[in-house]
Order: structure tokens, then C-alpha cells, then sequence
């Protein structure tokens, strides 16, 4: 299996960038697919899911800035960040997993992760 993302980059405050998922060995439209950050000194932690049902949730710090979706077709899942703000500087994660509905995200429970990719915002 394999996550690959990508997407990242330098932006200002207020910017927008869309990040891509593209999965291989998994079919993204089977499994729970996630996004995680990691800043520099802190726990990885969950931004963002959509369910194999489609269903989405988001990180309160997130929510109405970003969107998660996905391209069955192109087995891909994207995150599109609008109104970027200086704490949304982290490496973003991809990550799948099978939990039922209601269970608790975090990051032991994860079953494949991919690469991360680098978001800078600069104020």
C-alpha cells in the first residue's frame, strides 16, 4: 500500500493551496481516508476525514476553511485549505483506516500512513 502526498508549499496568510492523496494497494472509496499535521515540537494530530459513506468531519480549527474530498476514479483524496493562517504550518499526513462509525480518530489507529508533505504559511 501506498499513500503518496502532495500539494504542499510556501503561501501567505489567507492563501490557498489543495493538497493530493494518490493511493495504490487500497482503494480509497473501501476505507475511512484521513489527513493529519505535525508541527515542528507537537503530536500529530487529525484535520480531517471522509468516510467510505462519504460522510466528513473536520478538527474545530479547520472547520469552514477546509474541505476533504475524493476522486474514486483517480483513487485520489484531496484537501483544499482556504484562508490559511500561520498555525496551519505543519507536515500533512494521509492516513486510512476501517474504524466503524463514531469511534475515536487518533493516530494508533491508523492502518497505513503516506509520506508527509510540507505547508508553510507565512504571516
Amino acid at each position: 500500500v501506498q499513500l503518496q502526498a502532495s500539494g504542499g508549499g510556501l503561501v501567505q496568510a489567507g492563501g490557498s493551496l489543495r493538497l493530493s492523496c494518490a493511493a495504490s494497494g487500497i482503494t480509497v472509496g473501501n476505507y475511512n481516508m484521513n489527513w493529519f499535521r505535525q508541527a515542528q515540537g507537537k503530536e500529530r494530530e487529525f484535520v480531517a476525514q471522509i468516510r467510505w459513506t462519504r460522510t466528513t468531519s473536520y478538527a474545530d480549527s479547520v472547520k469552514g476553511r477546509f474541505t476533504i474530498s475524493r476522486d474514486n476514479a483517480k483513487n485520489t483524496v484531496y484537501l483544499q485549505m482556504n484562508s490559511l493562517k500561520s498555525e496551519d504550518t505543519a507536515v500533512y499526513y494521509c492516513a486510512a483506516d476501517r474504524l466503524i462509525s463514531g469511534a475515536t480518530i487518533d493516530v494508533e489507529r491508523m492502518l497505513y500512513w503516506g509520506e508527509g508533505t510540507q505547508v508553510t504559511v507565512s504571516s
